[in-house]
C-alpha cells in the first residue's frame, strides 16, 4: 500500500493493520468520525475487517467520546 493511502485515513489507530486500513478506504471512510454512521456488523462485512481491527476502531472512537451507529444492517 502506498503512504499516502495511510494518510487518507485519517485518525486511525496507528497499529491498525493494513488490511483494515484499505478496506476502509476503499469503502470510502476519508477519517475516523465517519465510522460513527455505520455499524459495526456493518463495517466486519468489510474484507480487511476483522475483531481486532473492530476493536481498535471501537477504542479510537471511544477516546474521541464518539461511537459507532447503533442497529443492524
Amino acid at each position: 500500500m502506498k503512504k499516502d493511502t495511510l494518510k487518507m485515513v485519517e485518525g486511525l489507530p496507528p497499529r491498525l493493520a493494513k488490511p483494515a486500513v484499505r478496506a476502509l478506504h476503499h469503502a470510502g471512510y476519508t477519517r475516523l468520525e465517519q465510522l460513527t454512521n455505520v455499524s459495526e456488523p456493518e463495517l466486519a462485512r468489510l474484507h480487511g475487517i476483522g475483531p481486532n481491527a473492530l476493536a481498535q476502531l471501537r477504542e479510537a472512537l471511544d477516546a474521541r467520546g464518539l461511537s459507532f451507529a447503533n442497529g443492524r444492517s
